[in-house]
């Protein structure tokens, strides 16, 4: 209910949702601002490193998102992809996103974030670039936002569309999944939840 009622002001009433989004990023960063700070560094693997969104001119990130073919944003649209809303989002205390950076090749691998709710709720989200496909980025940074998302008490969730088996598979590679419904246009509801053997 919670999903459908914020992508209801996100999509018909924009000016109301950042308005929303200025008093969520208020509370949640009182609420779980220590908890956040508190988190150890984030270890990344091989050549890759994760850096938080607001270490990034908003302009790489406009980049990365061009480059991605059409077919990348069928299923993936958190929000805007312009400048002016990706600097936005790097001033939201409650929008916990990173990106997988490719040292060796000094470009953006990935990019994943946590659109976080101060009543305890989070949704997670990624993209891999188009030249790193199948290399498992995608559940290495699920494992990322999981370890974020439950090291400072949240709850998370995230929704996969059937047809896209890829991101379907990434999370279930990386979590225990509970389904809990299935939305309009194929889209399924899914509360992530801790490897239980962990």
């Amino acid at each position: 209910m919670v999903y459908k009622i914020a992508h209801l002001f996100r999509d018909r009433l924009p000016a109301l949702w950042q308005l929303i989004e200025i008093i969520n990023s208020f509370i949640f960063s009182i609420r779980y601002g220590r908890r956040l700070r508190q988190i150890k560094p984030i270890v990344s693997k091989e050549s890759y490193r994760i850096i938080p969104i607001s270490e990034i001119p908003a302009e790489i990130l406009v980049d990365f998102f061009a480059r991605q073919p059409l077919e990348a944003y069928t299923f993936f649209k958190p929000h805007g992809f312009d400048t002016k809303s990706i600097q936005r989002l790097q001033g939201n205390k409650a929008f916990l996103a990173y990106v997988l950076m490719d040292d060796m090749a000094k470009r953006i691998a990935g990019y994943c974030f946590i659109r976080a709710f101060f009543h305890g709720r989070g949704f997670r989200g990624r993209i891999v670039d188009i030249d790193y496909r199948g290399r498992g980025l995608g559940a290495h940074m699920n494992r990322v936002l999981n370890d974020i998302g439950f090291g400072i008490g949240l709850r998370l969730f995230e929704t996969v569309n059937k047809n896209n088996q890829a991101s379907f598979r990434s999370s279930v590679s990386s979590s225990d999944i509970r389904i809990l419904d299935e939305l309009e246009g194929g889209d399924l509801l899914l509360e992530i939840l801790p490897f239980s053997n962990r």
